[in-house]
């Protein structure tokens, strides 16, 4: 009884999402790391299996560690670097790229830097942390590619530029700014959606976690689709619980 009830409820919410949907005259997604996770990569906090769950963030993925000790950075990171670069998007990420093909969607702002949305067709893309898709030097400005990265990872502890200096990933570390363009794209998508559909994001992650509150400020809705609590549940128009690619399945074929 108790899992018709569940189901019938699910089943609700999200055809109000879709009914949401069809009568906004934007919609922006807002993505964090669940919606990665079905592909393999594990999110940040999770008890067991987050990436920090046994690691030092301050100590490993700040720009003053890469500064300090870019060998022990490059021992965390380039692991990361070459374990990324080989996931493929999964349901979530092709449902949002379809979304946005027939018209529903229009643009992605993710905090994720594992390139998954490019991957699957996202064509409306804000990476507001940056991308694993390059490096750069803080030296001479030079961007190499995430391939060239790899095989210079191959050579040396520290992928190095062609001038000598240590590559730093083409990411916002702990202790940096975000890219105030990105950030101004974000915000302004925020502005302007009639619903803002967060996904597998905690939402507690600033300056990130302030566009849902953007959003309502200017009358519009939010929509949360993510398993674990946010601040913002009590102001969601629809809320949904269950696993991203089920959620968004479900979604596309509602509408």
């Amino acid at each position: 009884m108790e899992r018709a009830v569940a189901a019938r409820a699910r089943t609700a919410a999200v055809q109000e999402l879709a009914r949401l949907v069809r009568r906004a005259g934007s919609v922006v997604a807002l993505t964090g790391a669940g919606i990665s996770v079905p592909s393999g990569i594990p999110d940040f906090r999770t008890p067991g299996t987050g990436l920090w769950e046994n690691v030092d963030p301050m100590e490993v993925a700040h720009i003053d560690a890469w500064r300090a000790d870019p060998e022990r950075f490059w021992t965390f990171y380039g692991d990361r670097f070459q374990t990324l670069g080989d996931k493929r998007p999964n349901g979530a990420h092709r449902a949002l790229a379809e979304l946005e093909r027939g018209g529903h969607l229009d643009a992605v702002v993710t905090q994720n830097i594992d390139m998954l949305h490019r991957k699957a067709g996202t064509r409306e893309l804000v990476e507001v942390h940056g991308s694993i898709a390059a490096c750069v030097c803080l030296s001479c400005g030079a961007r190499p590619e995430l391939a060239v990265v790899i095989e210079r990872l191959g050579e040396s502890t520290v992928p190095l530029c062609h001038c000598g200096r240590p590559l730093k990933p083409d990411v916002v570390l702990f202790g940096e700014f975000l890219s105030a363009a990105a950030l101004g794209r974000a915000t302004a998508l925020a502005e302007g959606a009639d619903l803002l559909l967060c996904i597998g994001s905690s939402l507690e992650v600033h300056p990130v976690a302030q566009l849902p509150a953007v959003t309502l400020s200017r009358g519009g809705a939010i929509a949360i689709v993510t398993q674990g609590p946010t601040p913002y549940d009590a102001r969601a128009a629809v809320r949904l619980t269950g696993d991203v690619e089920a959620e968004l399945a479900a979604l596309v074929a509602a509408l």
